[in-house]
């Protein structure tokens, strides 16, 4: 579930972060997608820990 919410928040994020910088449609794209991929990884990172500990 972490791992969903991470990517659907990395993908908000990176298409704000290029609508703020003014970029076209690829452009938000390419944010949305290099921000999804990499808040992924720390989302399945967390989970990862997370049951470790548990």
């Amino acid at each position: 579930m972490i791992v969903i919410v991470s990517f659907l928040l990395g993908t908000c994020v990176g298409w704000i972060r290029a609508a703020r910088k003014g970029g076209n449609r690829l452009d938000k794209l390419q944010y949305a997608a290099v921000h999804a991929i990499f808040f992924t990884i720390v989302g399945l990172f967390i989970t990862l820990l997370i049951d470790r500990i548990a």
